[in-house]
């Protein structure tokens, strides 16, 4: 069996031959190689033929490559925008330190074989939505935009079944929790009264907007990213993903004029999980358009 594992900004999923499961970030501390026997066939780890795992930004490297090849566990810098609770860490480094086969997925920067124009903002997307996008293109195909909304929202575009670009959640689209910087928020890094990482932190609609105006931004903000990567692909079917998917979209519905398809929030471990066994088994030479270099 194969596993993916998520790296998410709340928790810590897992999936693989159809079963799933999560631990809350500062819980996954805690982790141990044993916990994945709750996924196992007979709870044996040894069924295990190979995992792949995304780690925080990714962005120190552009190819999917064995773990144990990374240098700091794939990034340039813990500095940056978002959390950082150990969990991740500690799941990463048990995995390697493992002996399964694993592969770590890169995040998309301007590394990656993308798109030159995205390529203006240095990060574009964060590992765990390349598992998303596998996932969402397995159902609706080649060709799709993928909308992931939660704690912050990112939104890719895959055309002929290769990554063309994507907005992070730094750039354009708030989240509940977080969001883009704007005015004041430059105004009060400015005087010292904020870091930036904390006004990312501080910048999704749960902190700026009353609760009842929440949806209707998000859900305009989603619907806008969306049309705008429709630019590039106007056939292109939407999916939306991540823990408010099934809240925004009857709005989004609405002002894009067509129903989006829904992922729960196991998209990105599920297709991680088929990553790991398309490059394993089928030793497929890229992902999306990333090279697979084992």
């Amino acid at each position: 069996m194969f596993i993916g594992i998520d790296h998410g900004t709340t928790a810590m999923r897992f999936a693989g031959g159809g079963a799933t499961f999560k631990i809350p970030r500062r819980e996954a501390t805690g982790f141990t190689i044993r916990d994945l026997a709750q996924i196992c066939p007979n709870n044996d780890i040894s069924e295990i033929e190979g995992v792949a795992i995304t780690y925080s930004m990714g962005d120190n490297f552009s190819t999917i490559q064995p773990v144990e090849r990374l240098e700091n566990r794939g990034l340039i810098s813990r500095e940056g925008a978002g959390e950082h609770t150990g969990g991740g860490t500690r799941v990463f480094d048990v995995i390697r330190e493992s002996g399964i086969p694993a592969i770590a997925i890169p995040g998309l920067h301007r590394g990656s074989p993308t798109d030159i124009r995205f390529k203006v903002y240095s990060h574009q997307a964060s590992p765990e939505k390349i598992g998303i996008a596998y996932e969402v293109m397995r159902h609706l195909g080649p060709d799709c935009i993928i909308c992931d909304i939660s704690s912050n929202t990112v939104s890719l575009l895959v055309q002929n079944g290769r990554i063309v670009g994507g907005f992070d959640a730094c750039v354009f689209a708030p989240g509940k929790v977080h969001g883009a910087l704007d005015l004041d928020a430059i105004r009060m890094i400015d005087k010292g009264k904020i870091t930036a990482n904390d006004a990312f932190l501080t910048a999704g609609v749960a902190h700026t907007l009353t609760e009842d105006e929440q949806i209707p931004a998000l859900s305009m903000f989603a619907a806008m990213e969306c049309a705008a990567l429709a630019l590039l692909a106007p056939h292109a079917l939407v999916a939306l993903c991540g823990s408010l998917a099934s809240a925004v979209c009857p709005l989004v519905t609405e002002l894009l004029g067509s129903t989006p398809f829904i992922l729960d929030e196991w998209a990105a471990s599920n297709g991680l999980a088929a990553i790991a066994h398309d490059v394993y088994v089928k030793g497929a030479p890229d992902i999306l358009g990333i090279k697979v270099e084992l």
